[in-house]
């Protein structure tokens, strides 16, 4: 999938659930692929990570292709790593569709920004709950989707720091809008429709789906307190309405 195929194809949603498989059963992932495809995942959010620049370690490129091949929602790497540069090629080969990288790990993001989108990926740039915004400022132009880490990297879990709601309205005031905004950490039913209307439209989940067997009801339990769904559902219930109304 390309870089204009890819963010046209999220674009249409007002907003994206992008399952972080941090919080997956690791052995049994093509079927929990299938299941989340079934119900509806778009973005499949991966975490990969150095024990280096995040205390913990989980997967690389070999494991993200082995996924490729069974597995058609779009790939978001997010590069918890201190040096993605070194391995910037081996996740590219590997089939994803958008490399995310941090501020913090790459003080000068804007070179491999374009190298990302040269080689026809999305190009992410995320930023840590201590980072100020005006630090990604200056490299926007290079971005397609920028992430708010609303809890510290590097493990599943944790709950959502409110700091991240203040980031999330003042990087929605400068970047253009078909810029994705995510947010990545604690959440949830509970935290989800505060992260929207502060401006996010791609959400990391991982807690919130995976501690559920049921994937597509975990789905409806995040979108429902959006405004989006609330209007959907209205809608939905009113053309029901009217139908009856005239017979139908």
């Amino acid at each position: 999938m390309s870089r204009s195929d890819t963010l046209r194809g999220l674009g249409k949603s007002s907003a994206v659930i992008a399952p972080s498989l941090l919080k997956c059963n690791y052995a049994q992932l093509e079927r929990t692929l299938g299941d989340l495809e079934q119900a509806g995942m778009e973005v499949l959010h991966l975490d990969v990570m150095d024990g280096h620049f995040v205390p913990n370690l989980s997967y690389g490129p070999m494991v993200i292709e082995s996924l490729r091949k069974v597995c058609g929602a779009a790939f978001d790497a997010h590069l918890m790593i201190s040096d993605p540069k070194k391995y910037l090629k081996d996740y590219i080969s590997a089939g994803c569709d958008g490399i995310t990288i941090h501020v913090e790990a790459v003080p000068e993001p804007g070179e491999l920004l374009e190298q990302i989108r040269g080689a026809g990926l999305v190009s992410g740039l995320a930023l840590n709950p201590g980072t100020p915004v005006e630090r990604i400022q200056p490299f926007l132009q290079a971005c397609d989707y920028i992430l708010v880490m609303s809890v510290e990297p590097g493990f599943g879990g944790q709950k959502f720091m409110p700091v991240a709601l203040e980031k999330l309205r003042r990087v929605r005031e400068l970047v253009s809008p078909g810029t994705l905004v995510g947010v990545d950490g604690g959440i949830g039913p509970q935290t989800i429709g505060e992260a929207y209307q502060a401006g996010a439209n791609l959400f990391v989940v991982g807690s919130a789906l995976f501690d559920l067997s049921d994937y597509a009801e975990g789905m409806r339990q995040l979108l429902e307190p959006l405004p989006s769904w609330s209007e959907i559902t209205s809608d939905v219930h009113h053309c029901a309405d009217a139908s009856r109304m005239h017979g139908v």
